[in-house]
């Protein structure tokens, strides 16, 4: 349990000192636009951008806090205190497992509520962002609980009780009902469950549907419909995503981004996001979720099946909901790892997308729609590059930026 500890205080160790170099490097640039960006972004929003993004990073401070605080307070009797008190209420049981997995996680949302609160309501509110009201926000928490336990119940007692039935293999049999869900997870979520939160609208007939339905029959690419997604109830946030396989893909943007972009910036955004179809990165990405997965659930398997995993935590009840939750403990010391690969693999991908919208559209409107979703979003033009490198999915923008300026000689748009 000792290395346990030394490592969740390593990781918010690192974490902390790469949180003080990105407010450091922020603050020193936030007076100073990259001259890339002199024409297109004020000094005042970069300075917005820089205050946002301090201002977000001082947060995520406090999270890693109350991340640390509340995993060196389950094992420090927490884990043994609960399921204890649990087992008052609930006889031996898979029913009693499914009850100590939920309560923890209930615990954990209702610890961070504190700061979604002040996320939502004064740091998003004060740089002009926040679009909700507290009823809205009490209503979306309520039923993305609703939803998170009528999906979880089900599927924590499956995956118990294939532990108890399949003690050696339940890891594999567990693997195979996931990749499952993960392959049909999109399509539920368009359809069931999305449609809770926001409203969808075909996007309307003009220059920019037909602009990107000409788009998609470039790529071969056969959407189940365009969508608007109703995002400025709640942020002003601009976005737009692609989601689910096969007939079952769907394109939405946000409506945030369609008031603040021209049809060329949407353009650029939706040959982008085609870029990563026509690249398998969503396929590769899938494959790459369903590799670690199983690696992940042959590491629990084996953990599962040691004697000593229990008893290192201080736990004398024997439960597989107990391993279970100890292993995600274990799982959350190891994550970090593996962090820095899948940021490379996921800015490949960035670069290969932004290729394939730049010969799509050409790298100006590229250019155009990036600065726009930064200056928009208030996302900041000098991270410090370490940070970048340790949390960034995507390339920072300026480095993209200058991808597509220096390739522009060769642009060839596709007919």
């Amino acid at each position: 349990m000792m290395a346990f500890v030394a490592a969740t205080l390593f990781w918010a160790a690192v974490a902390f000192y790469l949180s003080h170099r990105q407010i450091a490097y922020v603050r020193a640039h936030r007076d100073s636009v990259p001259p890339d960006f002199a024409a297109t972004v004020t000094p005042a929003e970069h300075r917005k951008a820089a205050d946002y993004t301090i201002a977000r990073e001082t947060l995520a401070r406090l999270e890693t806090v109350l991340d640390t605080l509340i995993t060196l307070g389950w094992i420090a009797g927490g884990i043994g205190a609960l399921y204890g008190l649990l087992a008052k209420i609930f006889p031996p049981s898979i029913g009693l497992g499914v009850a100590f997995l939920v309560v923890t996680a209930v615990v954990r949302a209702v610890l961070a509520l504190p700061l979604d609160l002040y996320r939502s309501f004064v740091l998003e509110q004060r740089f002009g962002f926040n679009r909700t009201n507290l009823r809205t926000f009490v209503a979306d928490r309520l039923k993305s609980a609703l939803i998170a336990l009528v999906v979880a119940v089900p599927l924590l007692a499956a995956a118990l009780w294939v532990m108890k039935t399949f003690s050696g293999l339940w890891w594999l049999w567990t693997w195979v009902a996931l990749v499952i869900l993960m392959v049909a997870a999109p399509a539920i979520y368009v359809r069931l469950i999305a449609p809770r939160f926001n409203r969808f609208m075909p996007l309307e007939d003009g220059p920019l549907r037909a602009r990107i339905e000409n788009l998609l029959t470039q790529a071969g690419f056969r959407a189940s419909g365009l969508f608007t997604m109703d995002a400025s109830r709640r942020t002003a946030h601009g976005n737009a995503f692609f989601i689910g396989f096969g007939r079952a893909k769907r394109i939405v943007l946000f409506d945030t981004l369609l008031a603040r972009s021209t049809v060329d910036e949407v353009a650029a955004v939706v040959a982008h996001e085609l870029g990563h179809f026509r690249h398998r990165h969503v396929l590769f990405g899938l494959c790459q979720g369903a590799v670690t997965l199983l690696i992940g659930l042959a590491a629990f398997g084996w953990l599962c099946q040691q004697p000593w995993l229990l008893p290192a935590f201080g736990l004398e009840a024997q439960d597989h909901a107990l391993d279970l939750f100890v292993c995600m403990l274990l799982a959350s010391v190891v994550g970090p790892l593996l962090t820095p690969l899948t940021n490379w693999v996921s800015r490949r991908n960035e670069f290969q997308a932004d290729d394939y919208a730049r010969r799509a559209v050409g790298a100006a409107p590229m250019i155009s729609a990036l600065t726009g979703l930064a200056r928009d979003n208030a996302s900041t033009l000098t991270p410090d590059p370490v940070y970048a490198l340790a949390h960034y999915s995507h390339p920072p923008v300026p480095i993209r930026v200058r991808h597509l300026r220096d390739a522009a000689p060769s642009d060839l748009v596709i007919a």
